[in-house]
C-alpha cells in the first residue's frame, strides 16, 4: 500500500492543484504563445495605429468629411449607440420578450454568431467536398471527363448569380447564405486541389509504387499528405472569400446579419454604422486568419517555417 501511495503522490504532485489555476499559473502557461507571436501581434497593432492615426489626421486637417468618412473615434467611441441598430437580433434571442429585445451588446454578440456561423458551415463543406471531389476526379479516369469539364464550366459563374436559386432551394434564412458560400468556394477549390495533386513529385510516387504500394496506399500515404500544406493556404484564402459572399447573401436579404447591417446602413445614410460593421468583420477575419495559421503550425510540424504557408504564423 506504501508503494501505491508512493505512486498517487507522484501522479498528483504532476498535475496542477485547484489553487495553482488562477491568475499567475495562466499567465505563466501564456508567457510561450506570446514570446513567439507577441512580436507579429505587436506590429499588428502598430500597422493598424499607424492607419487609424493617417484617418484620424486627415479628419483634424478637414480632408476627410465627418459625414462621409468619420473618423474612428467617433464611430468606435459610441458603442452603444451604434449597438442599437443590431437590435433585429431580438427575433433569435430565446426567452426575451420581443418587444423589448437582447441589450445592445447581446445584439451585436447575436449578429456576429449568425454570420461567423454561415461562413464557417459553408467553409467547412465546400472544403471537404472539394477535396473528395478533387480526389475522384484524378484517381478515376472516367470520372474526370465526365465531371471535369462541368466543374471548369461553372468555376467563372459569379456567386450573386447563383442567389435567385439559392432563394428557390432554400428560401429565408441560414440555408440560402450557406449555400451561396458553399457554391462560391467548391469549385475554384476542386480545381485548387487537382492542382495540388498534379504537383506532386513524381519521384515519391515511383518509390511508393517500386515499394508495392497500391493506388489507394500512393494517394492516402503519399498524395494526401504532400497536398496537405498547399490545401490549407487555399483554405485560408478562400476564408475571405467565404466573409464577402455571405456579407453579400445577408445585404440581399436571404439571411439576417453583418451583412444586412450594412445594408441597413447604406439605406439609412449611416456611415459611422458602416465602418463600425467593417471594423467587427475586420476583427473577425484576422482572428480566424490566425486562428488558421496557429492550426497549420501544428498539422504540418514536421514542416520547416517559411514553408507550406508557415511563414505568418
Amino acid at each position: 500500500m506504501s508503494g501505491v501511495r508512493a505512486i498517487s503522490a507522484k501522479i498528483d504532485s504532476g498535475r496542477p492543484a485547484a489553487h495553482d489555476l488562477s491568475v499567475p499559473f495562466l499567465l505563466r502557461a501564456a508567457i510561450p504563445f506570446f514570446r513567439e507571436h507577441g512580436p507579429k501581434l505587436g506590429w499588428a497593432l502598430v500597422s493598424i495605429g499607424l492607419f487609424a492615426g493617417i484617418w484620424e489626421f486627415l479628419w483634424y486637417i478637414g480632408v476627410a468629411d465627418q459625414r462621409l468618412l468619420p473618423p474612428p473615434h467617433i464611430f468606435l467611441g459610441d458603442f452603444a449607440g451604434q449597438a442599437k441598430n443590431f437590435n433585429t437580433a431580438k427575433r433569435w434571442e430565446i426567452g426575451v420578450d420581443p418587444s423589448s429585445g437582447p441589450t445592445p451588446l447581446g445584439a451585436v454578440i447575436i449578429t456576429i454568431a449568425s454570420s461567423t456561423m454561415r461562413v464557417l458551415a459553408g467553409l467547412a463543406i465546400a472544403a471537404i467536398a472539394s477535396l473528395c471531389m478533387g480526389v475522384l476526379i484524378r484517381y478515376y479516369s472516367l470520372a474526370e471527363k465526365l465531371i471535369l469539364p462541368t466543374v471548369t464550366l461553372l468555376a467563372p459563374v459569379s456567386p450573386v448569380a447563383w442567389l435567385p436559386v439559392a432563394i428557390f432551394m432554400f428560401g429565408i434564412g441560414n440555408g440560402p447564405a450557406i449555400f451561396m458560400v458553399f457554391i462560391a468556394l467548391f469549385f475554384t477549390m476542386t480545381l485548387a486541389t487537382i492542382t495540388q495533386i498534379d504537383s506532386v513529385n513524381r519521384n515519391y510516387i515511383n518509390v511508393a509504387r517500386t515499394m508495392g504500394a497500391s493506388k489507394r496506399q500512393i494517394y492516402t500515404r503519399v498524395i494526401l499528405p504532400a497536398i496537405l500544406p498547399g490545401l490549407l493556404v487555399v483554405l485560408r484564402l478562400n476564408l475571405f472569400g467565404a466573409w464577402m459572399v455571405v456579407l453579400v447573401a445577408e445585404a440581399t436579404g436571404v439571411g439576417y446579419g453583418l451583412g444586412q447591417i450594412i445594408s441597413m446602413a447604406r439605406n439609412t445614410f449611416n456611415p459611422g454604422l458602416v465602418f463600425f460593421t467593417i471594423v467587427i468583420i475586420g476583427v473577425l477575419g484576422f482572428t480566424f486568419d490566425f486562428a488558421l495559421r496557429l492550426l497549420q503550425r501544428r498539422l504540418l510540424f514536421w514542416l520547416p517555417k517559411g514553408q507550406g504557408g508557415l511563414g505568418g504564423g
